[in-house]
């Protein structure tokens, strides 16, 4: 079962207590999968229909439990693609139908069907409880949750764009910032920061699937947090690797040329530990000098030395360089 799966199987278990959070729920589900069918004398039914059988269980549970309504579920497999099945919540008994619309604001006294979009003026969603419950409801009938391990990304999928933003105004209210972006002829409204998404998910009341990432959350970072630690421990080891290296090589140049005996005193003696101990660190090259010396005391000297080797090899090039000219 994917994350997105689990998610959703946990918040369909999730049962508000109050009435008004319940139509809150019912209302979203109806809005975000279902479709209101009138026929030709004027007789109202509702379909939900869903690939999930816990958003189906929990459409079917919150009719029993707010409207005192049982219905059937009807599923239907695909002819071409057998695993895919679809889970069909109907009323179709007008009189149920209508009691369901005018609970959840989506028919008016007039019997048109219609939804009022605002957050501030549309009644089912003014508490913050029912706007949890609302939310829940989306989520259930047409959101998804990514693999938290591979990347974060929590949606909502809207046929409207001003569902997109009615539910976008929603989620600012509990002060989370989310998207929408046009996809294909949806509209999808998104978050993709992990804080956020564990937030939402709390509003939602999904405890389980919110402790699954929090705990996914720090293991990435503590992994992101050591992995950048090691990464600056070895680029400093290669530098000083790198500079050890290059000091050998100067300081064998000046023995081999001028020698180190000709070198001042405190030269003389840093080159000598720097040949001995090509491991060393500065640090540990200054308290092996006798005085010791400060790993800045010690950096000077040696490059001081590194100059040297430059201009020996400067010097010692230039006569080759004259003779091949004075031969043209």
């Amino acid at each position: 079962m994917s994350f997105s799966s689990r998610v959703k199987e946990e918040l369909s278990r999730q049962e508000s207590t109050a009435r008004h959070c319940q139509i809150a729920e019912t209302a979203a589900i109806i809005s975000l999968c279902g479709r209101v069918e009138i026929d030709e004398e004027d007789r109202y039914s509702i379909k939900i229909c869903t690939e999930n059988v816990a958003v189906a269980r929990k459409y079917f549970t919150l009719l029993k439990k707010t409207f005192n309504i049982s219905t059937d579920i009807i599923i239907r497999r695909n002819a071409y693609l057998k695993k895919n099945r679809t889970f069909i919540v109907a009323v179709s008994d007008d009189s149920d139908a209508r009691n369901i619309l005018l609970a959840t604001k989506l028919l008016d006294e007039h019997g048109e069907v219609g939804e009022n979009l605002s957050v501030v003026g549309n009644l089912v969603i003014q508490n913050p409880c029912c706007r949890r419950a609302f939310l829940r409801g989306a989520f259930l009938a047409a959101g998804s949750i990514s693999d938290p391990e591979k990347f974060y990304h929590f949606e909502i999928v809207c046929t409207a764009r001003p569902k997109a933003r009615q539910l976008q105004a929603i989620i600012a209210t509990f002060d989370m910032e989310a998207r929408i972006v046009q996809r294909k002829k949806y509209f999808v409204v998104y978050i993709k920061e992990g804080s956020q998404i564990v937030k939402l998910l709390s509003v939602m009341e999904a405890p389980v699937a919110l402790m699954e990432l929090e705990n996914i959350r720090i293991f990435k970072e503590m992994r992101g947090s050591v992995n950048r630690q090691v990464n600056c421990e070895t680029a400093n080891i290669n530098k000083t690797v790198s500079a050890a290296v290059k000091q050998m090589e100067d300081i064998t140049y000046i023995k081999e040329t001028l020698g180190l005996e000709r070198l001042p005193r405190n030269l003389e003696e840093t080159a000598r530990l720097r040949l001995e101990r090509p491991e060393a660190s500065l640090k540990e090259l200054g308290e092996a000098l006798d005085p010791p010396v400060g790993k800045s005391g010690v950096n000077h000297r040696l490059r001081k030395l590194s100059t040297l080797a430059e201009e020996l090899r400067e010097k010692s090039a230039a006569p080759e360089w004259q003779a091949v000219h004075s031969e043209e």
